[in-house]
């Protein structure tokens, strides 16, 4: 019994040493190999050749391209484009998450079906959309046109491509988190007298802060990396409603490769820099 024991003592420990998963450590190995193999040669090596290839005929073609006044005015318009659409989608998703995930009411899931809508739609889709209604033969294009207001072809129209394709990103972020957190602390604050701007400003928006942070992150990142939407709403007017997306199309198309591939790495650093914030907002929340 004795040395049945230690047997089983010892087989014990070696599970608990392997843990949960009994693969080899060469199946370990070839999986972690192939996962990083992929994301080498589909996201890393991609990346390179974007800097690479804008800086092939020297620094000074490079800056030439990104300093041309219509780069300026893409990465403008791009910026601008993203902070109108952040702060509206950052309120939609707020009101949206906390009615979901705090009250029962009729059309709940029919709200959760609306929000998924835009994943579902294709941006192209979503930017015919916009010009069926306020383009010059929409249906309120007509008006528009009496009250001399331009929606499509104009900033108005990019800005509501925008913010359509990016609007279930905050609130997905939100919801499944705040159903997580469920009710108690919130409903411990009312009954201790908390008004609503009291509960929700000292105990809900601190247990959402980093998801809060994330769903902003990748809702700034498709807004600055958007194309399908802004691309039919823009009428792609030089220096006026090219985006920097729309901007490195047209250079590519006129077989300007280096000034694409210059004026791209814009984005591609816009990138990098998000990706840097999603990490360390993943980094603070985990700790």
């Amino acid at each position: 019994m004795h040395a049945g024991g230690n047997r089983l003592g010892a087989t014990g420990a070696a599970v608990a040493r392997r843990g949960p998963l009994t693969e080899s450590r060469l199946v370990r190995y070839l999986l972690t190999g192939l996962a990083l193999a992929f994301l080498g040669f589909f996201l890393v090596v991609p990346l390179v050749l974007v800097f690479v290839k804008g800086l092939s005929q020297g620094v000074a073609v490079y800056l030439a391209a990104v300093r041309e006044p219509v780069a300026l005015s893409a990465v403008r318009l791009t910026l601008l484009a993203a902070a109108c659409a952040v702060p509206v989608n950052l309120l939609f998703g707020l009101a949206a998450a906390w009615a979901i995930a705090k009250f029962r009411f009729a059309g709940k899931n029919a709200l959760i079906t609306l929000i998924d809508l835009p994943f579902a739609v294709s941006p192209v889709i979503a930017g015919m959309i916009f010009v069926l209604l306020f383009g010059a033969h929409g249906l309120l294009g007509p008006f528009l046109s009496r009250q001399d207001i331009k929606i499509i072809f104009a900033l108005p129209g990019i800005v509501l491509a925008t913010i359509f394709v990016t609007a279930p990103l905050i609130a997905r972020e939100l919801i499944p988190l705040m159903q997580a957190q469920g009710n108690e602390e919130e409903e411990a604050a009312v009954t201790l007298g908390a008004t609503g701007w009291q509960t929700f400003r000292r105990i809900s928006l601190p247990k959402i802060k980093w998801g809060l942070l994330y769903g902003i992150v990748l809702c700034n990142a498709r807004a600055m990396g958007e194309f399908g939407a802004v691309s039919v709403v823009s009428g792609h007017i030089r220096g006026l409603t090219n985006t920097l997306p729309l901007h490195v199309e047209i250079l590519y198309n006129e077989y300007q490769f280096t000034a694409a591939f210059a004026v791209a790495s814009l984005l591609t650093l816009l990138a990098l820099v998000t990706l840097l914030l999603k990490t360390l907002i993943e980094w603070r929340s985990a700790a």
